[in-house]
């Protein structure tokens, strides 16, 4: 185990934060690392959104369900998915011979920016954790992506994956314990072997887990926990309108 595992292994969402401000210097060090990050092709297609503003934050966490640690971060990154610029390239490398060249915009495109996204945003959650900043990402800056889209100033062929609170930690939760390794990694084939035992195990480890955390007050496992966030079927339907909305073809 090197310094760098044992820093992924002891990642846990921070939920609260000190006023310190994340400096211009931090900051850049965080930016650096997730540009460092795999890209499709070399295309890069995303592009981040630094918050800062404390008017702009306050939004952002009513826009995201009312998360007070969205309004507390001193700041606030928002990850996109950005075929816009993709756009902006290939229209003028090619005016010459294609002066009406549009990007593809189809399903694997959207799939390979967000791809592309989520690996840079990885990579900066690590390297704001190597500063002894704490993280958590915000998957409810989909909530209400038009009204997100329209206070960020969102062009057409980019929409937000997520947001990211980054700041000082005021707290240190346990770290959430993961599905044992064997339910997740397959040799040469996918197995279903062994899923029934390992997640009856997950489950007696999780049940611990929520009752510590809650002082006796939670009673649940992991299994349960699954099966009520998914039992509305359609988690955030408008999600495809939105994208068709911002010019994405998912086709």
């Amino acid at each position: 185990m090197n310094d760098i595992i044992s820093l992924m292994k002891e990642h846990r969402s921070i939920r609260s934060y000190a006023p310190d401000p994340v400096t211009d210097e931090q900051l850049t060090a965080i930016l650096s690392a997730a540009q460092a990050a795999s890209t499709s092709s070399n295309i890069q297609a995303y592009s981040v959104i630094g918050v800062r503003g404390e008017e702009k934050r306050r939004r952002l966490a009513e826009l995201t369900g009312h998360q007070k640690h969205v309004e507390q971060a001193p700041l606030f990154l928002v990850w996109c998915a950005d075929l816009n610029r993709l756009q902006s390239a290939v229209g003028g490398a090619m005016e010459t011979e294609e002066p009406e060249f549009e990007l593809p915009s189809n399903m694997e495109a959207f799939i390979m920016a967000t791809v592309d996204c989520a690996l840079a945003a990885q990579n900066a959650a690590i390297a704001a954790e190597s500063l002894a900043l704490g993280v958590v990402y915000i998957g409810g800056i989909r909530n209400r992506p038009q009204e997100v889209s329209e206070l960020l100033q969102l062009p057409k062929l980019v929409y937000p994956v997520f947001g990211m609170c980054v700041g000082t930690p005021t707290q240190a939760p346990d770290v959430r314990p993961r599905l044992p390794l064997p339910v997740v990694y397959h040799e040469e084939a996918y197995s279903e072997a062994g899923f029934k035992e390992g997640i009856e195990a997950y489950d007696a480890v999780m049940a611990e887990y929520y009752a510590q955390r809650t002082g006796g007050g939670r009673a649940s496992v992991w299994s349960t926990e699954m099966a009520a966030r998914f039992r509305l079927k359609n988690l955030r339907p408008h999600m495809r309108d939105f994208l068709l909305s911002q010019g994405f073809r998912l086709d």
